[in-house]
């Protein structure tokens, strides 16, 4: 391996192995084992439950974290404008998956946002947060370098677009985190403070709205208010857990919760960590996350490619918020949400969709030696 992979060595992988950040890359991986270690003990119960084979739900997981592997693994060895390219192409074909999916797709808890392909239910929705960091960045970054290029413009056509599509499905989770992505972005390339009180306005606005017009916001948001109102089953299972947990847990299979929650091997992961294994693995987990979230942080300052730094916001958006949501979703510190822990939870889609955004990251973030990387000339060039 030393010799293999040496300075010296001009190979593909030699120059990723040096160029990657390999503790995220690491931190990744270890995510992804305590993921899977989670699923073995959540996941037979539920699928028992519905009536399946003990090992279904694990069996299919494997899948899901060989091809998020190569996934990530592929998309870190490309170059910047390769990068580019294939989030726009994703971000395109999820729009177009999304309107087949309203016309096509199987109701399921009242909400269209599922396709079957290959034997699998695809969410095609997931891949539209990458895809949209990777294209408003794209929007942003020409804007800048041309200030008669209409980017912004074509951003909120494109965002309005997007949001039309997901609230068909209905699905406001989706919209708030596409929204926070692009106002990430738009903040860091210089927004005018007009603009940014005008956007936290219509956000307020919009969610005024989705109050009175979606009946199933109305309640959890009534439910998280009101502890007498609404069905707070799952909440009040996941609360019990933290308590029987404890510090050390009761121990790997020990756990009760996953034979009562739904969703213990998807929304609720976080749940049957904190009663099989404690407090010390749910502090183990959020260490990660924000160990990757400040590494990934901290080399971004040190981009001057406005395009690179912009697509590492939205992708850490992504998976920074979605952690932060479902582990508050989880403590009742927020109303429910069901979104995935980040390559903890079980879940095609959103496990898929996670791993392009970090293996673009992993990408976009690699160490350039050469200079900075020319989208327009698709080059190398010194600094």
């Amino acid at each position: 391996m030393k010799n293999r992979f040496s300075r010296a060595d001009t190979s593909i992988l030699s120059q990723w192995w040096w160029t990657v950040d390999r503790w995220n890359f690491i931190a990744l991986i270890v995510l992804i084992g305590i993921g899977f270690i989670l699923n073995m003990a959540a996941s037979p119960a539920v699928a028992e439950r519905v009536g399946l084979p003990s090992f279904h739900f694990i069996q299919r997981q494997i899948i899901f974290i060989l091809m998020g592997f190569s996934c990530i693994f592929f998309l870190s060895l490309m170059n910047p404008i390769f990068i580019r390219r294939i989030g726009v192409f994703v971000f395109i074909m999820s729009i177009l998956l999304m309107i087949v999916t309203l016309i096509f797709g199987a109701e399921v808890k009242g909400a269209k946002r599922w396709i079957r392909l290959a034997g699998f239910s695809l969410q095609p929705s997931e891949f539209i947060k990458p895809g949209i960091a990777i294209f408003c960045a794209w929007m942003f970054t020409e804007k800048r370098a041309n200030p008669h290029f209409p980017g912004i413009l074509i951003s909120f056509v494109t965002l309005a677009v997007v949001l039309f599509l997901l609230l068909l499905q209905p699905d406001l989770g989706m919209s708030i985190m596409v929204c926070a992505i692009l106002f990430g972005q738009l903040f860091l390339s210089g927004l005018s403070l007009w603009i940014t009180i005008s956007c936290i306005m219509a956000g307020i606005f919009g969610l005024f709205v989705s109050y009175f017009t979606f009946s199933h916001v109305a309640n959890r948001i009534n439910s998280f208010l009101d502890p007498e109102v609404g069905d707070r089953y799952q909440i009040n299972k996941s609360l019990e857990s933290f308590y029987q947990g404890g510090f050390f847990g009761v121990g790997p299979g020990e756990g009760t919760v996953k034979n009562y929650l739904p969703d213990a091997h998807s929304d609720f992961i976080f749940s049957v960590a904190a009663e099989e294994f404690g407090l010390i693995l749910c502090l183990i987990i959020v260490i990660i996350y924000g160990f990757i979230i400040l590494r990934s942080v901290a080399r971004c300052l040190e981009e001057n490619n406005l395009f690179i730094f912009l697509a590492n916001t939205g992708f850490l958006i992504h998976f920074g918020l979605q952690a932060i949501i479902n582990i508050a979703s989880s403590m009742h510190l927020i109303p429910t949400k069901g979104m995935t822990l980040p390559f903890i939870s079980y879940g095609g889609s959103s496990f898929l969709a996670l791993s392009f955004s970090m293996g673009m990251l992993l990408g976009l973030t690699r160490k350039r030696p050469f200079g900075s990387y020319d989208l327009k000339l698709e080059k190398w060039s010194q600094t």
